[in-house]
């Protein structure tokens, strides 16, 4: 599989590439290219260039799971350190006699390899290391290794060495904690092994394997000492540390058989989907024993809660059920521990196997991520029951409500599912639903029954029904196509009236359909603005058009005309709504005024409750929320007195809304969350659900519950979800993890995105790209918020290049293209930082985004003064000019900024570049600009914080580099008093540590 890597035409090439491929993650891509690099050095004639290429080619085997090429390479290195030792320097010396144990852990990954050749490999190791006189530390390491893999002499091995002190050759102190804790676990102590692992699961020892492989061992022996909070915590790290990395695979079969063994066998087998890969990648016959087993672990315990028919991911090549995959991987990891206890003359690898396949599940259910997901979920799109209550609250009881058993036979069905849908009565839907079924079946016979009536009414009646689905997920185009077919089939079915609605309804979703509105349009509020005229105009052709075929149409049942004169206020409803022209408010409370005069005529409760909704939603809309909330309120007492009852929770919702208007989130909280409450009495379909939900988040927020809110997000995406209006869902979603990444749940944050991200709605497209674009930059900063700088920046990366292609809508280009410019720099890639900020820059020209670029420019200035010094002062200087002129720009254009003053913290900067060159009084100088721009802060001003920071390194610039302590001292003291006196206590500590820290260095 050739890559299509340039080839070197010079060793400095050569080594350049080496660096890039250096920085690939391990898999086929970076081995390969690897196998290139070596090839090419070849052809130089000269060793060190060959040995480094040897030494990144096995390092890409050896942890791209490959481990039988592994001691080839070495071989080769051995024998040019034999034949030319001074090609060796003391670095590339190290690096020789470090891998002679990455050659053992590879042939004992080798089942093929005689247990005599192991040893004899140890010997070599040994002879060698004395030979150089090297410490033979990190050869009885190797040696316990081969004795803890066959079994035998274990605790001889482990004294002889654990006893020893570690030499530069040692393995690193993580990875030897690693051992040492799993000597303990798999002598059955669990707190002496967790004890042993602190260090490396608290992050304090870390290396390039590690947590991530102690994690995985851990996470069992955490839930069974009664730290299942912690596991999961660790879970969520350490599984995005190994996910589809073949080198990794055992680890991840591990974190399968956690899921399958805490109650989270949903989101087991959504990780076994998302590393398919591994089960043709993974070369290491020992990784694909652990990862095996794993796997079989989950298998056998879906099958096990009887879903052995629910697909899944597996082999390439065809199509697996739970139960197929399962005999497979038995069959597949029941032959591989045979051939290492055949190997090494033991049964430990059968037995262990034996005793990970046995082990009971050790909870009911841990919940592992925000969104989990059950096995009923996954199994054929089955939902999950809705959960009403909120988090962190005590759980309302639901109304209890009896509900009519489904009739039988067919005509009463068919009667039933009318009566119902005349009501507007939620159960409407279980009927039609059950009617559909039967249509389609093969065999249907129509009913000969003149209260039934023909079947081409019963098709026109199932399109209605499909087409009002249709509208509520916003699928309006889909809802028109299929309303005009039913009129139709009305009119052959002799049934004017509903003809007549149905194309009512028909006009109403045909306006509601966003309106293409051509580049270049002339509107003062932009495109939006045209959108929303355009909307306006579309709604009240809609009105018209509904008006005359109510007049045109004689003898209109009452549910009938009742439904026409709804469909003529709500037109102008959206009208007003889409326009906020309060012109267009009385025409709506006309309308309004005609439908409950005649709805309470002709006693149609529904329609009465609806004209008062639109009555609550129109004063709203024109800015009277009193009016509002008195008019709900009305609304809610004739619902409690006449129904219907499944108004209730959309009028709470409608006065939760009303109430946040207003300010008072508690009232909204106790609304909706009483909404919420009455609505799990009815279908999840039948009020939103997910309205509720998201409302009530908001309402969780104003009260100082995020935690709560939180879930409420989670709930209102999962019902927008089963509602399948994925736009809502995801938008909930995204409103979710921002939620958790400003919480610092960065793993909880990054679980739930990863999980939004494998949808197969969004792999197929059907999910808005520039929502999916969304998910992905929060995805990237929490990233980068948990420390993983290379995986942010990539991410990063990618989206600026796709959102370049955002021709209308170039600020939020600017803005991504600016944080990665932040990023790179970061990573030391000033290049590539300027190449991006001048791509901001250019976006910005289009759509300013002055705040945005002004932080980007400063933050690059201060990343090259800090990492490079005085080398990097002009680049800084020359992105502080940039930031400078921004500044100039938005001063003219009157913006204001959220955070700080764009001019303060620009001559801040220049103080802190300025002092990181070595400039100080340049420093000093910006700094002394800086405080008067800020001005002296008062007692309720937000500017202290910004005011004392300044102070703070002025005072470090002055005292320290400047060797002026007496004046640092006045300035210092002075600001600790003036903060005393304001009552800024946190900023007044920090000024009065750093004086008694520089009077104690004085």
């Amino acid at each position: 599989m050739p890559t299509d890597a340039p080839h070197p035409q010079s060793t400095d090439e050569l080594l350049h590439a080496l660096q890039e491929n250096h920085r690939r993650p391990y898999g086929r891509t970076r081995t390969v290219t690897a196998e290139e690099l070596v090839d090419a050095a070849e052809r130089f004639d000269e060793p060190v260039p060959l040995i480094h290429a040897l030494l990144e080619l096995q390092e890409a085997y050896t942890y791209g799971s490959d481990p039988r090429k592994s001691p080839v390479v070495f071989a080769r290195l051995l024998t040019l350190f034999d034949e030319q030792p001074d090609a060796f320097d003391e670095r590339l010396r190290h690096q020789l006699f470090w891998r002679f144990k990455w050659v053992a852990n590879a042939l004992i990954a080798l089942p093929e390899i005689p247990l005599t050749s192991l040893r004899q490999w140890l010997g070599e190791m040994r002879d060698r290391y004395e030979k150089a006189g090297l410490g033979l530390q990190p050869y009885y390491g190797q040696a316990y290794q081969l004795a803890a893999h066959v079994g035998e002499d274990t605790t001889l091995a482990y004294e002889l060495w654990a006893a020893r002190r570690r030499t530069p050759l040692s393995d690193c102190e993580a990875c030897e904690i690693r051992e040492r804790a799993l000597h303990r676990a798999d002598a059955g102590d669990d707190e002496r092994a967790l004890e042993i692992w602190a260090p490396v699961l608290a992050g304090k020892e870390s290396c390039q394997e590690e947590p991530a492989r102690s994690v995985s061992y851990a996470l069992l022996p955490l839930v069974r000492t009664g730290r299942a909070d912690r596991a999961r915590e660790l879970h969520l790290a350490g599984y995005r540390a190994c996910r589809r990395n073949p080198g990794m695979a055992g680890e991840v079969g591990r974190h399968l058989e956690f899921c399958a063994l805490t109650g989270n066998e949903g989101r087991g087998v959504e990780l076994l989907a998302e590393n398919r890969n591994l089960f043709d990648e993974v070369d290491s016959p020992l990784d694909l024993l652990h990862f095996l087993t794993g796997v079989e672990v989950l298998l056998s315990r879906v099958e096990s809660l009887g879903h052995g028919e629910l697909p899944v991911a597996g082999y390439a090549g065809r199509a697996w059920t739970v139960a197929s995959l399962r005999a497979e991987v038995r069959e597949r990891g029941e032959g591989l521990a045979a051939r290492f206890d055949t190997r090494n003359g033991t049964t430990l690898h059968s037995g262990h196997r034996r005793e990970r396949l046995d082990r009971a599940p050790l909870l009911d259910a841990l919940e592992l991520t925000l969104r989990s997901r059950g096995l009923d979920d996954l199994a054929e799109g089955a939902s999950r029951t809705d959960a009403a209550t909120g988090s962190g609250t005590a759980a309302a009881p639901t109304v209890p409500r009896t509900v009519e058993a489904l009739p039988e036979a067919v005509p009463e069905l068919i009667l039933r599912a009318r009566e119902l849908d005349e009501l507007g009565h939620p159960d409407a839907r279980a009927c039609w639903a059950r009617l559909r079924t039967l249509v389609a079946a093969p065999g249907y016979t129509h009913p000969d029954d003149p209260a039934v009536g023909p079947y081409v009414r019963l098709c026109a009646d199932l399109l209605s029904d499909e087409a009002n689905r249709a509208a509520e997920r916003d699928e309006f185009a889909a809802a028109v196509e299929l309303q005009e077919e039913a009129a139709g089939l009305y009119e052959d079915a002799g049934a004017p009236g509903d003809a007549a609605l149905a194309r009512a309804c028909a006009l109403l979703a045909a306006a509601e359909i966003p309106a293409e509105i051509p580049a270049g349009t002339p509107s003062e509020g932009g495109e939006g603005e045209a959108r929303a005229e355009a909307m306006a105009d579309a709604l009240t052709e809609a009105h018209a058009g509904v008006v005359r075929l109510h007049e045109e149409t004689p003898g209109l049942a009452p549910y009938v005309e009742g439904r026409l004169l709804r469909l003529r206020a709500s037109a102008l409803g959206l009208r007003l709504q889409a326009s906020g022209d309060q012109e267009h408010v009385a025409p709506v409370l006309a309308e309004v005024e005609l439908l409950e005069t005649f709805a309470l005529r002709h006693s149609i409760d529904g329609q009465v409750s609806g004209a008062k909704l639109l009555r609550a939603g129109t004063y709203a809309l024109s800015g009277d929320l009193p009016a509002a909330v008195t008019e709900a309120d009305a609304l809610r007492k004739r619902l409690t007195e006449h129904g219907p009852a499944w108004h209730l929770p959309r009028v709470l919702g409608l006065r939760g809304r009303l109430q946040l208007g207003l300010r008072d989130a508690s009232a909204a909280y106790a609304d909706l969350t009483e909404g919420l409450r009455l609505a799990a009495a009815w279908p999840a379909d039948a009020v939103d659900t997910g309205r509720l939900h998201g409302d009530l988040a908001e309402a969780c927020m104003h009260l100082g519950r995020p935690d709560e809110a939180l879930t409420q997000l989670t709930r209102a995406a999962e019902a927008e979800l089963r509602a399948e209006k994925r736009t809502d869902a995801f938008c909930a979603y995204s409103n979710a993890a921002q939620l958790c990444l400003d919480l610092g749940r960065i793993e909880d944050c990054i679980a739930l995105l990863d999980s939004l991200l494998t949808e197969p709605d969004v792999a197929a497209g059907k999910v808005d790209d520039r929502l999916v674009a969304q998910l992905r930059l929060v995805r990237a900063r929490a990233l980068h918020a948990g420390d993983d700088l290379k995986a942010a920046t990539a991410e990063f990366v990618t989206l600026a290049a796709e959102s370049a292609g955002w021709e209308d809508d170039p600020g939020s280009h600017a803005m991504i293209a600016a944080e990665t410019a932040m990023l790179l720099a970061e990573s030391g890639e000033f290049e590539r930082a300027g190449e991006a900020v001048g791509r901001a820059l250019a976006a910005h020209a289009l759509a300013p985004r002055h705040e945005q670029l002004s932080n980007c420019l400063r933050e690059l200035a201060r990343l090259q003064a800090q990492q490079e010094g005085p080398d990097g002062l002009d680049a800084a200087l020359a992105h502080l000019a940039t930031a400078g002129r921004i500044a100039d720009e938005a001063r003219a254009a009157g913006f204001e900024p959220v955070g700080r003053s764009l001019d303060s913290a620009l001559a801040y900067e220049h103080g802190r570049v300025n002092a990181y060159a070595g400039q100080y009084d340049d420093a000093l100088a910006a700094l002394e600009k800086a405080l008067a721009l800020v001005g002296e802060p008062g007692p309720e001003t937000g500017s202290a914080g910004e005011w004392a920071e300044c102070v703070r390194l002025a005072g470090i610039v002055e005292g320290v580099y400047l060797e002026r302590p007496a004046a640092a001292f006045t300035r210092l003291d002075a600001a600790v008093d003036r903060l005393a006196a304001l009552g800024h206590t946190d900023e007044r500590q920090q000024l009065a540590s750093l004086a008694a820290q520089l009077r104690d260095e004085a």
